[in-house]
């Protein structure tokens, strides 16, 4: 079987088994989902979701953390960690979006990754679930996944997605992604897999190793 093939049969059985998985993330609009990924980084979603729900009445709009204290907002997001990076960069951003943008959040990968805090995993969830273009989120659950399953042999996360957005239909890219992530926390798990109950274990090129 080759790596066309794989991914063909792999996006199958992530879609027959989780069929309405969705961003984690419990966002309203643009600028929230944005905010909430930027908080992401290196926190559970349920976590931040824990925070955005004082955080955004606090902050209705991107004027008001583009005008935020710098403390106050580290503060109010401190207990996602990495606070200090996380308040700078989320000020600048909305500063950007306000002086570049005019205030919405861009739809174009070099826009975004123009935008403060803004990274290609960060950019990717935004244009696909956003805009409705595609694009592969690889976060630690995708890259190790993919990995195991045989769809790649890179490490660092540009590559993987590089790597493998060739292989799965631009349209699917976000769904997948989002399915990526259930499999990771509910079997494929870094440490101890459940792979007799994976139901992709005949095609993981980890299991028939």
């Amino acid at each position: 079987m080759n790596r066309q093939e794989l991914a063909d049969k792999f996006v199958k059985i992530m879609e027959e088994t989780y069929p309405d998985a969705v961003c984690s993330l419990e966002c309203e609009d643009p600028l929230q989902l944005l905010i909430s990924v930027q908080l992401a980084a290196q926190c559970t979603d349920a976590r931040v979701n824990i925070v955005t729900r004082t955080l955004f009445p606090k902050y209705p709009d991107v004027y008001a953390y583009a005008n935020a204290d710098l403390h106050e907002l580290e503060q109010d997001i401190k207990p996602t960690g990495f606070y200090h990076n996380k308040a700078k960069n989320i000020i600048g951003c909305c500063r950007r979006l306000i002086d570049v943008y005019g205030g919405k959040v861009p739809d174009t990968m070099e826009d975004l990754l123009s935008l403060p805090g803004v990274g290609r995993k960060t950019a990717n969830l935004i244009l696909g679930d956003v805009f409705h273009k595609g694009g592969m989120v690889i976060d630690t659950h995708a890259k190790r996944i993919l990995k195991r399953v045989g769809l790649t042999k890179e490490t660092d996360p540009t590559k993987v997605e590089f790597d493998v957005e060739t292989l799965i239909p631009r349209e699917k890219q976000s769904d997948f992604c989002h399915r990526l992530v259930i499999h990771g926390r509910e079997l494929c798990d870094a440490r101890k897999p459940k792979c007799e109950l994976c139901p992709a274990r005949e095609i993981c090129e980890e299991v028939r190793s």
